[in-house]
């Protein structure tokens, strides 16, 4: 069953409300095993509100409505429907007694508007609303069921939950079982990626498992999608498919579902027993933020040196001048020197650096905004590497960050 949900109400064209309707019907339709295929926002006007339910008809066979239904002029979606369906409204005295006992409970007067919320077209089912005056409504129509409901978050959900799934589930004769899995990739960009793994999508295409790539900086998550009878048969086809992934980009994945780059390299350091310390200086304490962010880290991570300056990390990390004046503070041998340091000073097994430019301002032909060297030292040595990043400062920051907890993870696993 493939399913379109049209969001009325100016309010969220302009921004003035953010559509988490939307959002939630998404996820429960996916999780009852329904394709949403569309999504529109439009504003609280007849003519955009029939084109919708007219384009959406052709698509799709359901049709998820919501808001518009309030007592105020410019809820004119009741009104609109009637239109569409060839109906009238007609009085519900059931609705109306439960609207008039809606308005005693709460101790208000009631309004004229208030109680017309109880005229309602003829050819709908009535869904009943007890958290608000606003009822559900089903219609069918040339094999396409349309459901509008109230713009209100918790009367939406409570009408969903407690009668359109039921009233579903038996027009789809059951529910589907929907799994999802996202991989958490980094170190390739989304196009780079796609290209080293299309056998892999090809094999996912002959398996009925959709692919949907959702990057993000610094990121790439890929979200896997089977939808059959048997939880356990699901389970099967994803795990086989993800080992397949593994043997094309081994280093790449870093984690599974909510996983943060941060919380799979404190796993592997508190495994281990092993400390770190961090050198910061373009990303100004952002890389012990995301590490500290996670319960538990004081376990594996002693400190964190900020030397934004030349001369802090001349005197606090041992950065040889002589190498700062030479090759400047964005490059590979004051990155190594700063990492080297902290792990002496904080006396960690491994300490982790950033020095870069990340700009708007900074930047030089040489060495240009975006430039940034990280580092990771350990008793056995150094590793570094180039970052050669965009203009926009917090992306750069970020980037960097993510990407130096990514370079001491690869030491770890490589290690152990």
């Amino acid at each position: 069953m493939n399913c379109t949900v049209i969001s009325i109400g100016d309010e969220l064209l302009i921004g003035q409300t953010i559509n988490t309707n939307a959002s939630w019907i998404g996820e429960q339709l996916n999780n009852l095993g329904l394709s949403i295929t569309n999504g529109v926002v439009i504003s609280d006007d007849k003519k955009e509100i029939i084109n919708a339910l007219y384009n959406a008809s052709l698509r799709s066979d359901l049709v998820l409505i919501t808001g518009g239904l309030g007592p105020t002029k410019d809820d004119i979606t009741k009104h609109t429907l009637c239109e569409y369906f060839n109906t009238t409204l007609e009085l519900n005295k059931e609705v109306e007694r439960k609207i008039v006992e809606y308005f005693k409970r709460v101790n208000r007067p009631i309004l004229k508007s208030n109680k017309d919320q109880a005229l309602l077209p003829k050819k709908c089912t009535i869904l009943p609303n007890p958290r608000g005056t606003a009822s559900g409504m089903w219609f069918e129509k040339e094999d396409v069921i349309y459901i509008s409901l109230p713009g209100v978050p918790y009367e939406m959900k409570g009408i969903m939950q407690e009668h359109v799934f039921s009233k579903l589930l038996s027009k789809i004769g059951g529910k589907k079982v929907v799994l999802n899995k996202t991989i958490r990739t980094h170190g390739m960009g989304e196009s780079f990626l796609a290209e080293i793994i299309k056998s892999w999508e090809e094999y996912l295409d002959d398996n009925n498992i959709k692919l949907a790539y959702l990057p993000s900086p610094g990121i790439v998550k890929l979200r896997l999608t089977a939808i059959g009878v048997e939880n356990k048969v699901l389970e099967n086809k994803i795990h086989t498919a993800i080992e397949k992934l593994k043997d094309l980009i081994p280093n790449e994945i870093y984690g599974y579902g909510n996983a943060s780059m941060e919380s799979e390299v404190g796993k592997l350091l508190m495994a281990n027993k092993l400390t770190v310390s961090t050198a910061e200086s373009c990303t100004g304490g952002t890389v012990s933020k995301m590490i500290t962010n996670i319960s538990g880290s004081s376990s594996y991570f002693n400190g964190s040196i900020i030397s934004y300056s030349n001369q802090s990390k001349i005197d606090l990390l041992g950065v040889d001048e002589e190498i700062i004046n030479k090759n400047g503070a964005v490059s590979k041998q004051v990155a190594e020197q700063m990492a080297i340091g902290v792990r002496i000073k904080l006396s960690t097994d491994y300490g982790i650096s950033t020095t870069g430019i990340a700009g708007p301002n900074g930047g030089t032909l040489e060495k240009p905004v975006g430039t940034v060297w990280i580092a990771v030292a350990n008793s056995g040595g150094v590793v570094s590497k180039k970052l050669k990043l965009g203009y926009n400062r917090e992306r750069n920051i970020h980037v960097s960050s993510i990407s130096v907890l990514n370079l001491l993870r690869l030491e770890l696993i490589k290690t152990f």
